[in-house]
């Protein structure tokens, strides 16, 4: 994949340069793909608040993986006012609007927007200011965290990212995400953006509540039979939203990828309760509620793990 860098001050518009890629919210998720994407040779644009920013431009990003650490100097700005053939929104939902506001409406007119947002509510919010342009996306086989202003750590090994559109055709997904799969991602586009959102949000639902109001990891409630039996209920009532919003999900599926998460993972949801700051429990859990609510689907578990999860957040 190449562009022609036409959007930049003083470029060469007979000169072939790599695909621009910007990043919204270079945190755990997208510090770590925005390192990976510049070593593998795409022009990267971090856009971020003022202090995120000026970290980035005094010290670049660093990025610390189970293979080792790599170091990248992405351009950093606070607002997004020249065209990109990428825009990867990888925000907490709760900063989604706010940050929206950083981004020219021109500089993604021609590109595409991926969203790797939890929960099922978001595109809407980006397509309301960004146009119908929108590939939403999930990324999974991936734990980090931000250890510094400009410090990411991967836990995990090679992350995966699957993403759909209902406004782009497959093939001009697989085309904007190409630089991803030359980053060391996998890559899988689907076809119906619904089960992008839904393959996640089935198991992630559960068991973000479960582990904040819980306060366990992740190995902790797969030991506790109570909790472990509440997180199964909760990703079977997930899954009949599911089905009835169109899209079959296997509960057994979305329960082994739970049985097989490292012992010491946990939600970042519960990372951010953790931590004092604004948790997702909304985005993530409430979406799946109000997604019943609206299917005519009861949600007596998954309620009661969000009515539990938001106490212990009131406690803490």
């Amino acid at each position: 994949m190449s562009t022609v860098d036409e959007g930049f001050p003083g470029a060469d518009p007979d000169r072939v340069s790599p695909p621009v890629v910007a990043v919204l919210g270079p945190g755990g998720v997208g510090g770590a793909l925005a390192v990976k994407l510049a070593r593998a040779g795409c022009r990267v644009v971090c856009v971020g608040r003022p202090d995120t920013v000026a970290a980035i431009r005094r010290s670049g990003l660093r990025l610390e993986t189970p293979e080792g650490a790599a170091e990248a100097r992405p351009e950093a700005v606070e607002r997004l006012d020249h065209p990109v053939s990428l825009l990867i929104v990888a925000v907490k939902a709760t900063s989604l609007p706010e940050a929206l506001e950083r981004v020219e409406l021109f500089a993604v007119a021609d590109g595409v927007v991926l969203t790797l947002l939890n929960g099922l509510e978001h595109p809407d919010v980006v397509r309301r200011e960004l146009g119908n342009r929108v590939a939403p996306g999930s990324i999974s086989r991936f734990e980090g965290y931000r250890s510094g202003p400009a410090a990411i750590v991967q836990t995990t090994r090679r992350p995966r990212i699957t993403a759909a559109s209902d406004d782009l055709t497959a093939e001009e997904v697989e085309h904007a995400l190409s630089p991803l799969r030359a980053a060391d991602v996998d890559v899988v586009v689907l076809a119906d953006e619904r089960a992008v959102l839904w393959e996640k949000a089935a198991r992630m639902a559960p068991l973000a509540a479960a582990t904040v109001a819980s306060g366990l990891t992740v190995g902790a409630l797969r030991a506790d039979p109570a909790w472990v039996e509440r997180v199964r209920a909760g990703v079977v009532e997930a899954c009949e939203v599911a089905a009835a919003d169109g899209v079959a999900i296997s509960p057994a599926s979305e329960l082994g990828i739970i049985e097989a998460m490292p012992e010491t993972l946990t939600s970042s949801t519960a990372r951010d309760v953790a931590a004092g700051r604004p948790s997702e429990l909304d985005a993530v859990v409430g979406s799946v509620v109000r997604a019943g609510e609206r299917l005519g689907v009861p949600v007596p578990v998954l309620r009661a793990l969000l009515e539990d999860a938001e106490a212990a957040c009131r406690g803490r």
